[in-house]
């Protein structure tokens, strides 16, 4: 049995297949199928009928990437693979978008998108809610997906600046016992949050947003009794947060503002016995209409695979120890 594929022109089939056609042997080698080329696009044959659908649906998911971003390479084609493999049946190829937000912020050759169906999730929860919490643990795209939207945000005018912000707070040390003046101080703790943006915006333009204060990277403890309108405003590293800390930021959102609060609440560095205002927020405001809380897992890593198996052994000794 086979299905043929349609394809746009003959740069798309290049695409496809990508480099020593390393893509079309990858989905081969997956679901035992056979993909060659034919004037009239692709033609996928098989004797297994539901590993030649799930083919057909990889394929259909891969060309979509390559017809809207850049990036389309086999490192995408093995996160599209990861995603739908842990899918509902009833999951088709077309949940599985890549919306112009993510082409706004394009640089060079990169496009910031979602590349599994928590991200895609994730991403639509922050276009629809005012208020998003992004739960999950490292390698997720927590804050990478939240710095894209706002950038969008940005150039598309729907809000006027960029508020990035995390508790400096690591490991218990303080800043007063570290060199330099507060700039200086603070730069490590809020690193993250400019790797994220460096990734998205040329070096120049954050320069000067950021001396127009179009863009304003500062700590926590700055935003108390502030009023924030017309802005697209990230907190990361919430499980660092008390519940003072948490309530105080979430009660600055103003008019014409979004909020996404990210964290992994099994990484805290409060000192023992304080309570994490992540939990307690997570708890409080899950019923609450236009907040929506968006958890990431394991499968949603889209680091070194390594970093996957490192997460599902912990989350194992944990299951095993609670």
């Amino acid at each position: 049995m086979f299905r043929v594929v349609r394809l746009e022109s003959q740069k798309e089939t290049q695409d496809f297949f990508g480099l020593h056609d390393e893509n079309a042997r990858l989905i081969e080698q997956e679901y035992h199928v056979k993909i060659s080329s034919r004037p009239d696009g692709l033609r996928v044959s098989g004797s297994n009928k539901g590993r030649l659908e799930k083919a057909i649906r990889v394929i259909e998911n891969f060309l979509q990437l390559i017809r809207t971003h850049r990036d389309a390479d086999k490192r995408e084609l093995e996160l599209i693979i990861r995603s739908l493999s842990g899918a509902k049946k009833e999951w088709k190829a077309s949940d599985f978008r890549f919306p112009q937000d993510f082409r706004d912020v394009a640089k060079k050759e990169k496009v910031a998108s979602p590349k599994t169906k928590g991200q895609q999730e994730y991403a639509d929860a922050i276009r629809r809610n005012d208020i998003v919490f992004g739960i999950g643990p490292a390698g997720t795209g927590k804050t990478y997906l939240a710095m894209a939207m706002a950038v969008s945000e940005l150039n598309s005018g729907r809000v006027r600046r960029i508020i990035l912000t995390r508790p400096a707070l690591e490991a218990g040390e303080s800043l007063g016992f570290l060199p330099g003046d507060m700039h200086q101080k603070l730069s490590p703790y809020l690193r993250p949050l400019y790797d994220a943006l460096y990734d998205m915006m040329e070096a120049e333009k954050i320069e000067k947003f950021l001396e127009t204060g179009i863009i304003e990277v500062a700590p926590l403890a700055y935003m108390r009794g502030r009023t924030l309108n017309d802005a697209f405003i990230i907190l990361d590293e919430a499980q660092n947060c008390t519940p003072e800390q948490l309530k105080m930021f979430l009660t600055r959102l103003g008019f014409d503002s979004k909020a996404v609060i990210t964290g992994d609440i099994t990484q805290s560095d409060l000192p023992g016995g304080k309570p994490i205002g992540l939990v307690q927020a997570l708890e409080l405001l899950n019923d609450i209409q236009g907040i929506k809380i968006s958890y990431l897992t394991g499968e949603d890593v889209v680091r070194h695979e390594l970093v996957q198996r490192v997460i599902e052994a912990y989350d194992k000794a944990q299951r095993h120890n609670d």
